[in-house]
């Protein structure tokens, strides 16, 4: 039997396809929401299809019916252009998740004159992550700035989230995330406030599942390492088709 996917099952809903729309659909999305349990009406987005809403949790998307009584995942094409518009609002709303944090909150590591921005989310002790920042100067000469959001894998409470958050908290955070990326043991001590928590809570909202998880600036969730020619191509590809009409 194939598995209800996480946020139906948080919905309470079965995973059954929308069969017809009902036949009264409410007229408000708070109305439509009443229907589902716990869910609110600026979780829910109109979608182009009558009696179909979009439910969101962070950018992960199901699609429910106006009455609540059933939903469905996957992606909504629109056949005209063949245009993916689940996609297209993932990216919406990753940026927009993204675009509420402070930029301070972030480690920046950015040439003088930037062509291009990246968003990566990182485990100090992630390979792959340590290979990036090992070019984290190529990436620069290549005209990308990169900033950092830490998201420790393993969760709360694991070796790599304290140093995530001694990272955070040491007087030269730059240069203290270079040393731990190489490997050196940190002897700093960790402080509160500190962000690794929503930034780890963040990256598990927008669909991330390893690091490092590289989001352009058009919201495009690129999933491990790309070395930095890689990277470039990726993103002048993203800039092009950002310009189409």
């Amino acid at each position: 039997m194939q598995r209800i996917p996480t946020l139906l099952a948080c919905l309470g809903l079965s995973a059954s396809l929308w069969a017809a729309a009902p036949a009264e659909a409410p007229t408000s999305l708070d109305a439509v929401a009443g229907h589902i349990k716990g869910a609110k009406g600026a979780d829910l987005h109109a979608t182009p299809v009558p009696g179909i809403y979009e439910y969101r949790r962070g950018a992960e998307l199901a699609y429910v019916t106006a009455d609540g009584k059933y939903a469905f995942a996957g992606d909504l094409y629109q056949l005209s252009d063949n245009s993916n518009l689940s996609d297209t609002r993932r990216r919406e709303l990753r940026r927009a998740l993204i675009g509420a944090v402070p930029e301070a909150n972030m480690l920046v590591f950015s040439p003088a004159e930037p062509k291009y921005t990246v968003t990566v989310f990182t485990d100090v002790d992630c390979g792959y992550c340590r290979a990036l920042h090992k070019q984290i100067a190529e990436y620069n000469r290549l005209g990308i700035r990169v900033r950092y959001l830490s998201f420790p894998r393993g969760g709360p409470g694991t070796e790599s989230w304290t140093r995530a958050e001694q990272v955070w908290c040491a007087e030269d955070r730059k240069a203290t995330l270079t040393r731990a990326k190489l490997g050196e043991a940190l002897t700093g001590k960790t402080c509160s406030p500190n962000p690794v928590a929503d930034e780890y809570a963040l990256g598990k909202a927008i669909g991330l599942s390893g690091t490092p998880g590289i989001v352009t600036e058009s919201g495009d969730l690129l999933p491990g390492y790309l070395p930095p020619a890689a990277l470039l191509a990726q993103l002048k590809d993203d800039a092009r088709v950002a310009k189409l009409p």
